[in-house]
């Protein structure tokens, strides 16, 4: 479901509307598909795809996994960001939390673009237009050009200093996945977000 912020803004509820209908058009089997964006009065969100199992951060909750084990899902993730970035679609937050794989072994990635999204535009605006407004980290899951926004210790270092991104930053945060599922650690961390964003860059 939507925050409230977007669904009373017709401008970026049109936006999320154009935009959740461009990632409905993504059918991979490891991208988890979206079926329709409903709206109410009180309420507006996207119909998914429901898919059952963990996700990848539980699994390396439990421990690193062995090489046998980690190929086969990042192979499975890789496949899913080369057909988004082949249609011009970049997840800007991949993380395990977004990452299920299934008690048969396939991977799905979830919310796939919702980042660009949620954009708000106006915010964006307004920060290239005043400099002096320091860059923050204000959702899990939205990236902005001018502003610090996603998931931190994944963050590409462009992304960390709230500059455009395009599919590389999917690439460097597919290697921090990939790390953190065979180390059983992230690859960057830090007490806090600065010390995190401070080790990236």
């Amino acid at each position: 479901t939507l925050p409230a912020s977007v669904i009373h803004d017709a401008e970026r509820l049109a936006r999320f509307d154009r935009e959740a209908r461009t990632l409905a058009t993504l059918n991979h089997p490891h991208i988890g598909q979206i079926y329709g964006f409903e709206q109410s009065p009180d309420l507006s969100g996207l119909v998914m795809e429901l898919v059952e199992g963990d996700d990848l951060s539980a699994r390396i909750a439990q421990g690193p996994l062995t090489l046998e084990e980690a190929l086969p899902i990042a192979r499975q993730i890789a496949e899913a960001l080369e057909a988004a970035h082949e249609h011009g679609i970049i997840h800007r937050d991949l993380k395990p939390a977004n990452i299920k794989v299934r008690t048969d072994g396939t991977v799905k990635v979830l919310d796939f673009g919702l980042a660009k999204a949620m954009e708000p535009r106006a915010l964006a605006d307004e920060v290239s237009a005043n400099p002096t407004i320091s860059p923050t980290i204000t959702s899990p899951a939205m990236t902005v050009r001018g502003m610090i926004l996603g998931t931190a210790a994944y963050m590409s270092p462009e992304q960390a200093k709230g500059k455009p991104v395009d599919a590389r930053s999917d690439v460097w945060a597919f290697g921090c996945v990939f790390y953190e599922m065979l180390a059983g650690r992230r690859a960057f961390e830090g007490e806090d977000v600065s010390d995190t964003l401070a080790a990236i860059l």
